[in-house]
């Protein structure tokens, strides 16, 4: 899988492309700026946009391609990102040390996905917010069709919002909900998607 994920990232051109994610960007302006984590980046787009409203921001990603095109980006935005070359079982922080943990598109195996998410909950402080979007099991009817649409094939790796609401136990939940929407991220995020969107304060 990492092999994947660093030939796919190699390329000159941003996969998912430079501008943020829309729901997170949205929500970010909602914010005040602290101390935030974007776990699996990616790229970079999502943590330099944080980057430049204020936000001082950790990422981490198991693909050194990754970081490479991350750190690019935040050198074009002239903002700094503290980006680790880190699998999810390898990233260490101390608990309760941000305001905030952002989850776009991070999609992990279903045997490992529920201690994922509740390691990453251990990270925020109470009162931190958590934003998450990801695709829906409903996605597959999608990308079945379209390969541009992106995510996974398989549907133990989408996410239910039921699934999701026991991962992050401990947690209220103020937006909840799976929809339809046209997505134009890029090459590999572009058209119609179903997804789930979660914003949830930890108690």
């Amino acid at each position: 899988m990492k092999e994947f994920w660093n030939t796919r990232y190699q390329v000159d051109v941003y996969a998912y492309g430079k501008e943020p994610n829309r729901f997170l960007a949205q929500e970010l302006s909602k914010l005040i700026p602290g101390k935030a984590l974007f776990a699996a980046e990616g790229e970079g787009r999502n943590a330099v946009f944080a980057a430049k409203l204020g936000w001082q921001v950790t990422a981490f990603d198991f693909s050194v391609e990754a970081k490479k095109k991350a750190e690019r980006l935040a050198k074009e935005a002239k903002v700094i990102l503290d980006y680790q070359v880190a699998s999810l079982e390898e990233f260490s922080s101390p608990s309760e040390s941000f305001d905030l943990l952002v989850l776009i598109f991070a999609h992990f195996p279903e045997g490992k996905r529920r201690s994922f998410h509740q390691k990453l909950i251990q990270f925020l402080k109470p009162g931190g917010i958590l934003i998450l979007e990801g695709f829906s099991k409903d996605h597959l009817r999608f990308n079945t069709i379209n390969e541009k649409a992106g995510g996974p094939k398989e549907e133990s790796m989408l996410f239910s919002l039921e699934e999701l609401k026991k991962d992050f136990e401990g947690m209220d939940f103020l937006i909840y909900e799976e929809l339809e929407t046209e997505l134009e991220e890029g090459e590999f995020h572009s058209g119609q998607s179903a997804v789930v969107r979660i914003i949830a304060k930890k108690r």
